[in-house]
């Protein structure tokens, strides 16, 4: 979930020297166990949550000691541990020098996204908004961010589930709003697991504006929370996308149907409205 307009703590960057047996963990999600197994040592990755993580790790060394790729980037079942690399032992008298950073990110990097199912729009029915950005928008949605859209709601409008799934993280301690670099960090966000690994993700929302907690499960249409104006952002709205997970914690906005009173969206478009069903 590295974003360039959202860069959260879903990734982290870690630097260790690593000649003996160490855990390094981040925010109770994913470990790094450096393991000594005779003159070598094994690097195994362990996800400490319900929810499936992908994460990338590099090492750094001055030596031939790589066992395997120097990066690595790859999907790690809920609760699940799996061996990384291995570094082979160093002059006899120490184990191997290294250094590695890790990123990560919640969702599947191989999810296969179910191109049939029509999504809510994420308000409630009867209800429109203006779309600020569509697909492809010049100002902030492209690349990663290509298929995000940002709907023109007011502080405290409610947010509704776009789809339905289980509630992976939460944020809503933030009260602020900026554009300035590093204005990211006061986003407040819900995000959602779908049944097919990509995650529905929806940001900017006021403080204390969830209405859902991690492990909940949603419904498709169900209130979740309440927009706002926080994080990067110059004015009160929501951004919402479906993402896949990619290499170095970040995520790629996948393109999305809507199914509204009207008929189906296929591609929000700036500056239309659309009512909810």
């Amino acid at each position: 979930m590295r974003r360039s307009w959202q860069p959260l703590v879903t990734g982290l960057a870690l630097l260790a020297a690593g000649s003996a047996a160490a855990t390094e963990c981040e925010d109770d999600w994913i470990c790094v166990d450096a393991v000594n197994a005779g003159r070598n040592v094994e690097l195994h990755a362990r996800n400490l949550r319900d929810y499936p993580v992908t994460y990338t790790l590099r090492i750094r060394t001055h030596d031939n000691i790589i066992r395997g790729a120097s990066i690595v980037t790859s999907t790690l079942e809920p609760q699940a541990t799996e061996q990384v690399l291995v570094l082979a032992g160093g002059d006899g008298r120490k184990g191997p020098d290294y250094r590695y950073s890790l990123d990560w990110t919640v969702g599947d990097k191989d999810a296969v996204h179910d191109d049939d199912h029509l999504y809510s729009l994420p308000y409630a029915p009867g209800r429109s908004y203006r779309v600020l950005q569509g697909y492809g928008s010049r100002f902030s949605h492209t690349g990663l961010e290509e298929f995000a859209i940002d709907f023109d709601m007011k502080t405290g409008t409610p947010v509704h589930a776009a789809r339905g799934g289980v509630v992976a993280r939460v944020e809503e301690s933030h009260d602020k709003g900026c554009w300035e670099d590093g204005c990211g960090r006061y986003a407040n966000y819900i995000v959602v697991l779908h049944s097919d690994g990509t995650t529905g993700e929806y940001y900017h929302l006021m403080q204390h504006g969830s209405l859902v907690e991690v492990g909940d499960s949603v419904s498709q249409g169900q209130l979740i929370g309440y927009s706002g104006n926080t994080g990067h952002t110059t004015m009160p709205h929501l951004h919402f996308a479906v993402y896949r997970a990619t290499t170095w914690g970040n995520t790629q906005s996948i393109p999305v149907r809507f199914q509204a009173t009207d008929g189906i969206i296929n591609r929000p478009r700036r500056g239309a409205r659309y009512l909810a069903q």
